[in-house]
């Protein structure tokens, strides 16, 4: 019995969040979700979002300036993961679309008003760090 880890990044600008739609990937292509991937080998989380962040949308962030607000553990028909949701406040650069062979948007979004295809499991995780719930269990 494996866990996968996986890493999600929240920034918030102007009160709004930055999503990404996934394109081309096989898997929940056309929904929009937070930059994201998982943790590798040797590896913090912190430092697999900051690597994450710059992979995908080309923003820099030091692994010092994430802090950890949500944890889930998720069950999905094949795995089960802890999903860490990281937030930063400090970054530099302009969100830009650098993987266009797996995403076709990367825009922001009001968090009161989230597009209705954003991943589910995304859209909860949200709603639980906005009332303040630092972890949470989903599909069991």
């Amino acid at each position: 019995f494996l866990f996968h880890a996986a890493v999600y990044l929240i920034v918030r600008k102007d009160n709004k969040i930055l999503l990404v739609r996934r394109f081309n990937t096989g898997w929940m292509d056309g929904m929009y979700t937070l930059p994201a991937g998982h943790v590798e080998g040797s590896e913090t989380t912190q430092a697999a979002i900051a690597r994450e962040a710059k992979e995908e949308v080309d923003l820099t962030i030091k692994p010092e300036d994430l802090s950890i607000v949500h944890l889930m553990h998720r069950r999905t028909p094949d795995r089960e993961y802890f999903d860490f949701f990281l937030e930063t406040k400090q970054y530099s650069g302009t969100p830009n679309n650098n993987e266009e062979n797996k995403c076709d948007d990367v825009s922001w979004f009001p968090l009161d008003s989230l597009p209705e295809n954003t991943l589910a499991y995304v859209k909860s995780a949200l709603a639980f760090n906005s009332e303040g719930k630092r972890f949470s269990n989903v599909g069991f």
